[in-house]
């Protein structure tokens, strides 16, 4: 285990996270790195997003008791807007949280992944070499990114569900499960699935 695999937040006692990750975009599809850009869903995502409203109306009767955050970027509010839109609720009825925004991909942002390699060899070693410290010019590491995001995960004081991005999913996992943060930057980011953390336990949903 690395020197950064501790376990370093935990969620209240008793409160449960919903853990969203916004639907798909046109950008996601081409494996363009989007970070901080605002970029909207295409039809599939907001598909998903219906589904995301659907499955929590199934497993939470009491879910309109829960607090409903999103990240400011347009392709997580779009996902929430229209999940809260099937569970009957007022669509535009949620807080938008700076904190929980997308990694800043700095540079690289707009760029094919598949370009890289030829476009910026240097930033591609560095990434490889420490994924999970290595930072983009002008953006963030997933270190910076886990450090803002754990200040959230603990001012926390209700059951959440949240809608936010992949790569504040992979830290959030990280912080609260011990997961050795080498890697962290290659957990599991489905937009078709809900990630419930709750007692220091994860589930897929």
């Amino acid at each position: 285990m690395s020197a950064d695999a501790s376990v370093t937040v935990s969620l209240r006692p008793g409160l449960t996270l919903y853990l969203i990750r916004h639907g798909e975009t046109d950008w996601n599809r081409e494996a363009r790195y989007q970070g901080q850009r605002d970029i909207p869903l295409n039809e599939r995502g907001s598909e998903q997003a219906r589904r995301h409203g659907a499955i929590l109306k199934d497993i939470e009767p009491s879910v309109a008791d829960f607090d409903f955050v999103s990240s400011p970027l347009q392709r997580a509010v779009e996902t929430m807007r229209l999940a809260r839109t099937v569970l009957g609720l007022d669509p535009d009825a949620f807080r938008r949280a700076p904190e929980i925004q997308e990694l800043s991909y700095g540079h690289w942002e707009g760029e094919l992944a598949a370009e890289l390699p030829a476009k910026d060899p240097e930033g591609i070693a560095g990434k490889s070499a420490d994924p999970y410290g290595w930072r983009p010019l002008g953006g963030e590491s997933y270190r910076d990114l886990e450090r803002r995001v754990s200040d959230w995960l603990a001012s926390l004081s209700a059951n959440t569900i949240a809608v936010s991005h992949g790569g504040v999913s992979r830290v959030a996992r990280g912080a609260l499960l011990g997961i050795d943060r080498a890697i962290v930057p290659f957990l599991e980011v489905p937009q078709d699935k809900i990630l419930k953390l709750s007692g220091g336990k994860m589930q897929w949903i």
